[in-house]
């Protein structure tokens, strides 16, 4: 099980130029390129916005939310609500299980496409931060996303902050990633109302 403090939002349309200049300039620290697009499929359940169920590359994905934080503000024009999440993550080395195939066409399953722009930073014990590759091992640390979302044809973008790490640390991690980014931003005001988790989204665009 891992245990995530998150701070998201969600936005109709596609990134705005401005902020993925921003996030390519002061966040991503090695290439600007995206990552490979990728399919995943959510479980969709109404008024259930504190459960998440995916399914993506042969594996299964839950999340389970903890606890509402309340709203943080970062500077003069960004607030978020920080949500502690849990989750649990299941793969079927016999191949035989977690296959998109099998609930394909299945309309309580919901395809998303994503493109995301991704950086890893460590939190260290001075609370410094320091900008690691995606697949590094560490023990306190924060991701940062900015993602471009499709959804039943309709386009959408993300901004995302998952910190993780010891469960004196988690919230701290967060807090640090979160003033040391949002230093160098002033682009569009991100507010509490458009920040919510993936199932909240969900609900909002197909409820």
């Amino acid at each position: 099980m891992l245990t995530t403090y998150e701070l998201r939002w969600f936005y109709p349309g596609t990134i705005p130029e401005n902020i993925q200049f921003w996030f390519e300039q002061h966040c991503l620290v090695q290439s600007s390129q995206p990552q490979e697009p990728r399919e995943d499929l959510y479980l969709y359940s109404p008024e259930c916005e504190f459960l998440g169920i995916k399914l993506r590359q042969e594996q299964l994905e839950v999340k389970w939310r903890q606890a509402e934080l309340g709203v943080m503000s970062f500077g003069e024009i960004v607030e978020g609500k920080v949500e502690k999440w849990s989750k649990w993550e299941c793969h079927d080395a016999t191949g035989e299980s977690f296959q998109a195939q099998q609930i394909a066409n299945n309309p309580i399953w919901v395809s998303v496409q994503k493109v995301r722009y991704f950086q890893a930073y460590e939190v260290l014990d001075d609370f410094s931060l320091q900008a690691v590759c995606e697949n590094k091992s560490i023990n306190n640390g924060c991701h940062i996303e900015l993602t471009h979302l499709t959804i039943h044809e309709n386009s959408w973008w993300s901004l995302a902050f998952e910190a993780f790490g010891d469960d004196a640390r988690i919230l701290e991690n967060l807090q640090t990633t979160t003033n040391w980014v949002f230093s160098s931003y002033w682009e569009r005001r991100l507010l509490a109302v458009d920040s919510y988790a993936y199932p909240a989204w969900l609900a909002r665009v197909i409820g």
